[in-house]
């Protein structure tokens, strides 16, 4: 059988979970097919958890699609610090990995030669099934779109780090937000000093990950 992987192995790590044999190796994969696929039903169709190339996911879910595979790509828009301020971007909500549901014995071989794809999740000789209800939860957060805009709105005591200007890259903790000037206050660490400044709440982006809110 398909075994599935705990909810935890999934939703407890913000990847999911590549090992040293998840590493492609289109051509000389020492593991037979037909080993793979022992551990697949003959007919169950299942979610599996595909590594793509570096920055393909985009590209690997469109083949896949395109192939007629069900496909879940979780991303994440967000503002990034830059030099020259704070800048939006759109990234996998786990870098390099994305979900696909198919039948392992039928689809191996399709999906493992799809553009984009580098290789399915798998752990020695077992390719192990995604629970349906991690894709389901992760669906319901992220909504049809499939894609999670992280809110802009700063409270008191949050770490934020400031994107671009003199202060460029500097931590600090917010004091005061002040909506009507869309400025806050906040208290950084400058020339081994404690000193509170005020900034536009547009220079500022959030010191925890992107991916703290959802996993």
């Amino acid at each position: 059988d398909a075994r599935p992987a705990s909810r935890a192995a999934f939703l407890g790590r913000a990847k999911c979970g590549p090992e040293p044999d998840t590493a492609p190796d289109r051509g000389g994969d020492r593991r037979s097919e037909e080993t793979v696929n022992a551990f697949a039903s003959d007919t169950a169709l299942a979610w599996f958890c595909v590594r793509a190339q570096p920055k393909h996911e985009h590209i690997a879910a469109a083949r896949l699609r395109e192939a007629g595979l069900e496909v879940f790509l979780p991303r994440l828009r967000f503002k990034k610090a830059s030099v020259r301020g704070p800048v939006w971007v759109t990234e996998a909500l786990f870098p390099n990995y994305l979900f696909a549901r198919f039948n392992l014995r039928e689809s191996l071989r399709l999906v493992r030669s799809a553009a984009g794809v580098s290789q399915v999740v798998h752990f020695g000789e077992i390719t192990p099934a995604v629970p349906d209800d991690v894709v389901n939860e992760l669906r319901a957060r992220l909504g049809a779109e499939e894609l999670h805009i992280i809110a802009e709105n700063f409270v008191p005591d949050e770490r934020v780090q400031i994107s671009g200007g003199v202060m460029h890259g500097l931590s600090a903790v917010i004091t005061q937000v002040m909506p009507a000037k869309e400025r806050v206050k906040v208290l950084l660490n400058f020339l081994g000093q404690q000193t509170v400044v005020e900034v536009d709440a547009a220079a500022l982006v959030k010191e925890s990950g992107p991916r703290a809110s959802l996993l």
